[in-house]
């Protein structure tokens, strides 16, 4: 792990990324539901090639966080700078399109389609062929079918599931299905990757081989890397940054061994039973 510097801002980022901008900036994010507010003074920098955590309690607003990230919630307040360019504006899709992609505590993936298909849905971004080449199946569709096909598999054999690309997704076992969604959001070719709750449902193997793997696409892909978890020994092995929400207001920000030792932390969150 790179040595984490803080910055003016009052974030922190890996020593290595001082000197590219930040794949992302928030500036006193928040929303409100109603009366209700769910999200409020949210300010995070995240370094082009970190792994980032983002912790808290049952409810402490983490996946409305990454709602706000992707606008599936446009936010009441605040900026979102992604690329150091303001999201504002944008939609879900175009989001996508400008660098972020996620994936969802509940998955996500087209059950009755094969692994291979689900994975190319990640790829229209960068498959490009016109709509009467695709009917009349032209030489150009069947050139750019190639270049998915060889794309996708390359993607799979992150997670050495090449072997599994004609299987239907939904046939998978549970911990299949967790990292055939992070292939396809890959495929998206993003430099900020939303990872919530990635270990949920795993056994301890698995949750090992996942945190390996995690590292791998950071270095293969040189992007940065956030999630939601649970597992705190998943957080504190693999995270350069870690930021404790609860409530919807920022406690903590610092390296997992600062975390640890926070008083704050430990009355919130880690001193306590783990919830669900």
């Amino acid at each position: 792990m790179s040595k984490m510097v803080p910055l003016p801002t009052n974030s922190i980022i890996p020593e290595r990324d001082l000197d590219k901008i930040p794949v992302l900036e928030t500036r006193h994010l928040g929303i409100d539901f109603g009366g209700l507010t769910a999200v409020d003074e949210f300010n995070l920098t995240i370094g082009r090639t970190e792994i980032a955590g983002l912790i808290g309690p049952n409810g402490a607003g983490k996946t409305t966080v990454f709602n706000l990230l992707t606008k599936v919630y446009q936010p009441t307040r605040g900026t979102i700078l992604l690329d150091g360019k303001e999201t504002s504006g944008m939609s879900t899709v175009q989001v996508n399109q400008a660098g972020i992609a996620r994936t969802f505590q509940n998955i996500r993936l087209f059950s009755s389609l094969t692994v291979e298909e689900n994975v190319k849905i990640g790829l229209h971004n960068q498959v490009k062929y016109r709509t009467v080449n695709g009917l009349l199946r032209l030489p150009s569709y069947w050139k750019q079918e190639k270049i998915a096909h060889e794309r996708a598999l390359e993607l799979l054999s992150i997670f050495n599931m090449e072997d599994l690309a004609e299987h239907r997704a939904g046939s998978l076992p549970y911990g299949a299905q967790r990292r055939l969604e992070i292939v396809r959001a890959l495929a998206t070719n993003p430099s900020l990757l939303l990872l919530d709750e990635p270990a949920a449902g795993m056994n301890p193997s698995e949750t090992a081989e996942l945190m390996e793997n995690i590292t791998k696409i950071r270095d293969t892909f040189q992007i940065a890397i956030m999630l939601i978890e649970h597992d705190m020994n998943l957080v504190m092995g693999i995270c350069e940054g870690i930021c404790v929400l609860n409530y919807g207001r920022i406690i903590a920000k610092g390296t997992a061994d600062e975390i640890k030792r926070n008083p704050v932390v430990i009355e919130a969150y880690l001193g306590k039973k783990k919830e669900g």
